[in-house]
């Protein structure tokens, strides 16, 4: 006679704390600490946001509300966080708001260089000065063309050259900072036969070898 084990036996209990949080936002659900330098307003619609470097606000949807449950530390909650566009925003809201607090106290800064031979990046007065909402200043860049590329400088964007193949840009916003560097690099992407072109921060690309016939 042969005795079968229990199904019971053959059974895997599997214990994940992923089922608990499946209806929460792994990053909405953090805190937010911030520096007694910053002073944080909420309302229905927004959050304002004011430190040493400027004031922000960052959009609120009706079903978001913000707590502050100790000092110095801010929380957002939702009406329903089963809900996936609710959960989807509210990390995204979360993330906002800690990007804007860094950028009211320290800022985004972020370097591009210029690969390539004769590649070349001077920082110009802008003939145009202000009247395109720029701030009067602009990037002069030989970059293989038969001709030089002009970038006139946003008014919330600070660039300085430190040498000849280095840009370094400075902005509150990592957004906006962003659009900006990328529409540098957008003028000579690297390409990955020789490896030159515009790179931004810590960019790297493959090379490719030539196939020889």
């Amino acid at each position: 006679m042969i005795i079968r084990p229990s199904i019971s036996h053959y059974t895997r209990c599997f214990s994940s704390s992923a089922a608990v949080y499946r209806n929460v936002s792994i990053i909405g659900r953090e805190p937010i600490k911030y520096p007694p330098s910053v002073t944080i307003l909420p309302s229905p619609t927004q959050v304002t946001i004011t430190g040493p470097l400027g004031t922000t606000a960052i959009p609120l949807k009706e079903y978001m509300k913000v707590e502050f449950p100790v000092q110095d530390t801010m929380k957002i909650t939702v009406e329903n966080s089963a809900e996936k566009l609710q959960r989807q925003m509210w990390g995204t809201t979360r993330t906002l708001i800690s990007n804007a607090i860094i950028g009211m106290t320290e800022g985004f800064t972020v370097p591009i260089y210029l690969v390539g031979v004769g590649y070349r990046v001077a920082l110009e007065e802008d003939p145009r000065g202000t009247t395109d909402g720029g701030n009067g200043r602009r990037l002069n860049m030989k970059l293989g063309y038969s001709h030089s590329v002009l970038v006139p400088i946003p008014a919330h964007i600070k660039a300085e050259v430190p040498s000849a193949t280095k840009i370094v840009l400075s902005c509150t916003d990592k957004h906006l900072l962003g659009l900006f560097a990328a529409k540098i690099r957008g003028y000579r992407k690297p390409e990955p036969y020789k490896g030159k072109g515009v790179f931004v921060g810590n960019e790297t690309i493959r090379i490719k070898s030539v196939k020889k016939k």
